[in-house]
C-alpha cells in the first residue's frame, strides 16, 4: 500500500500525525472522496478480503465498495500511519427489530490517549466524524446525534437519536479485536443470498459539501442543502449516470 497515493485518492492535504484531529478529518476526507457501492456484486467481480486487491480497486480505479473494502482498506491506512486500531464486528440492525449475524458489518475502533472511538467509512449514511464511545450521551455530529447505550450479552449499541429524542437502532458491536479473514462467509453471504439487501438493486452514494448523490438501478438523487431532486430513468441509462455523476465507467464489467 502506498500510503501518499492513498491520502491522495482522500485529497487530504494536512500533515499527518497520530492525532484525534487527523483521525477526524481523515474519516471526512474518506467519505467525501469515496463512494458506498455495490457494483461488483451485480456485474458478477468476485470481492475478496484481499488488500492488494482491495487498494487497486479503491485507490488506483477509483472506485469505491462496501463495509469490508472500504473499512478493511481505511483500517490499514490507520495502522500504517501509527494509529491503535481493531477492526470490529457489527451486526445491523433490521426493520424487523432483529440484528444481522455476527461479521455482518466490519467497524473500527481507535484508542487515542485511553478514549475509545468508532470510525466507520463503509456504512452509507452514518456519522460524519468518529464517535467518542460514550455510553448514554448524545453525540453531536453534522450528520446528526448518536447515542451509545448497553445491548445484550456485552453487545454495545449505537442508535441515530432522531428528532423526537427516540432513539433508531444502527448496530451492535463488540470491542473484541476481529481479524480480516473472519468476515469472509458474512462477504460472501452478502454478494450471493437473496437475503442481503446488497443483492436486490445496485447502489452508489457518496456525501457533497452540502448534501448527497445517490444513485440506484433506476433512480438519481441528489439533496443539496434543503433542496432535494430525483431524476427517474430506465435502467439501461444507468451507466450514464453513473458516469456522470461518478466519473466511473463499467461497460459491461468493473
Amino acid at each position: 500500500m502506498n500510503i501518499q497515493l492513498y491520502l491522495d485518492r482522500l485529497n487530504f492535504k494536512s500533515q499527518i500525525s497520530v492525532s484525534k484531529e487527523v483521525l477526524f478529518e481523515l474519516q471526512a476526507a474518506h467519505l467525501l472522496s469515496i463512494p458506498f457501492e455495490n457494483l461488483d456484486i451485480h456485474y458478477n467481480n468476485k470481492i475478496k478480503l484481499d488488500i492488494a486487491s482491495i487498494y487497486k480497486k479503491v485507490v488506483l480505479n477509483r472506485r469505491g465498495g462496501f463495509c469490508y473494502e472500504l473499512n478493511g482498506l481505511f483500517y490499514h491506512l490507520l495502522k500504517n500511519i501509527g494509529f491503535d486500531v481493531k477492526m470490529v464486528s457489527g451486526r445491523v440492525y433490521s426493520k424487523d427489530e432483529t440484528y444481522g449475524a455476527e461479521y455482518d458489518h466490519l467497524a473500527i475502533v481507535a484508542n487515542i490517549n485511553g478514549e475509545n472511538y468508532l470510525v466507520d467509512v463503509g456504512f452509507g449514511k452514518f456519522s460524519y466524524k468518529p464517535l467518542e464511545i460514550l455510553l448514554g450521551i448524545n453525540l453531536s455530529d453534522e450528520f446528526g446525534s448518536f447515542r451509545f447505550d448497553k445491548a445484550y450479552d456485552d453487545y454495545l449499541r449505537i442508535n441515530l437519536v432522531d428528532g423526537n429524542g427516540n432513539l433508531v437502532p444502527q448496530y451492535l458491536f463488540k470491542v473484541n479485536e476481529r481479524e480480516f479473514w473472519e468476515f469472509e462467509g458474512m462477504c460472501e453471504f452478502h454478494q450471493t443470498s437473496k437475503e442481503s439487501h446488497f443483492t436486490s438493486k445496485k447502489v452508489i452514494s457518496i456525501i457533497t459539501k452540502n448534501g448527497r448523490k445517490t444513485l440506484n438501478n433506476t433512480q438519481l438523487k441528489i439533496t443539496d442543502g434543503d433542496t432535494e431532486s430525483i431524476i427517474e430513468f430506465d435502467e439501461e441509462l444507468f451507466e450514464f449516470y453513473l458516469k456522470e455523476h461518478f466519473n466511473i465507467e463499467i461497460n459491461g464489467n468493473c
